[in-house]
């Protein structure tokens, strides 16, 4: 193994062995310990840096023992602040400030019902549905998606411009709606600024949508300790930008319009990238520690990666991927 690409290897591996033992409930990890605990990373990137020209077996061991070391304080470390932490357990916001839940579900999940008169919306027992009606002559629209500590799916269409429903546990997703221009703009976001905000981290948060195959659409996530899974290949997408930190991302793309534009920016992440066969695709890389992979793409050099059509193709998909610790993939389908 390059020693290069040692602690990238084995910080990837530990943060997918977190996540898999988190979601099989054989640990309850403390998402928190990301938000305090972050400049572990540093320490195992600026270990791998100093000793990066060292062959030997203990300058190996040194990187093993120091990732080894992180992912322990990580995992067994409860280090979350209880009054501001935004990943901690069992605490609720409203006008009279702070409160600790005991468990008493009696005023949880009093707002049964948010906003039905301008959208169509529908909140019960800490899930909730969202739909906006697709307005004839829409042929532009924009998905915003904001927040971490949750999983984001798309995969089918609907006759509607937006569904989406939703599983909180962690904080509540709020919806919003506006106009940008002729161009509609849907939103979906973890912090509610209003009412109650509820953190807890028994569970996954989770948010499955549903968009409408007619417009051309414009989507942009950002996200923190995330997982997202988008099968976009039904849909026209002009941009789609992606900016998170450690997660994992997973998107399947149709073909390009006659420019289709993906700029992804991540931490400590594992994005993988599906692009049809006939599409023409250019990769930009500027990837620090991290490790790549792009079968089926010709180096052009400067860190840049086409298909063999790119140069004669109409319509181009352009990606650029942007990473400290992560492993980016780009595959044909």
């Amino acid at each position: 193994m390059r020693s290069d690409k040692l602690v990238p290897g084995l910080i990837l591996v530990g943060i997918g062995v977190i996540f898999l033992l988190d979601n099989y409930n054989v640990i309850n990890f403390h998402w928190g310990n990301l938000w305090h605990l972050w400049p572990v990373f540093l320490i195992m990137a600026g270990v791998n840096l100093v000793l990066a020209n060292k062959k030997t077996a203990w300058a190996s061991a040194i990187k093993i023992g120091v990732v080894i070391l992180g992912f322990g304080v990580l995992i067994f470390g409860h280090f979350e602040n209880p009054w501001f932490s935004p990943f901690n357990r069992h605490w609720h916001f409203n006008d009279r400030g702070w409160n600790h839940d005991n468990d008493d579900d009696d005023d949880d999940d009093n707002d049964s019902s948010t906003d039905t008169a301008k959208h169509s919306i529908t909140k019960v027992n800490g899930s909730s549905t969202y739909a906006e009606s697709f307005k004839p002559g829409t042929v532009e629209a924009r998905l915003e998606v904001n927040g971490g500590g949750t999983e984001y799916i798309l995969k089918d269409t609907t006759s509607q411009l937006f569904e989406a429903s939703t599983k909180e546990s962690f904080n509540r997703f709020t919806y919003n709606h506006s106009m940008d221009g002729t161009t509609p703009v849907v939103e979906l976001r973890m912090k509610d600024k209003k009412g109650n905000i509820q953190w807890d981290s028994d569970n996954t948060n989770s948010a499955t949508m549903k968009l409408s195959a007619k417009p051309v659409w414009n989507i942009n996530i950002k996200a923190g300790a995330t997982k997202v899974d988008f099968d976009l290949s039904q849909f026209r997408v002009r941009n789609l930008n992606v900016n998170g930190g450690a997660g994992s991302f997973e998107v399947k793309m149709g073909m390009p319009v006659s420019a289709t534009r993906v700029e992804v920016a991540t931490g400590v992440s594992e994005v993988d990238i599906k692009v049809p066969e006939g599409a023409a695709v250019q990769i930009k890389t500027s990837t620090g520690l991290s490790s790549d992979s792009f079968p089926g793409f010709t180096d052009k050099g400067n860190s840049t990666y086409e298909t063999p059509n790119f140069a004669t193709a109409a319509n181009k998909m352009y990606i650029v991927m942007k990473g400290g610790l992560s492993d980016f993939k780009v595959s044909r389908y």
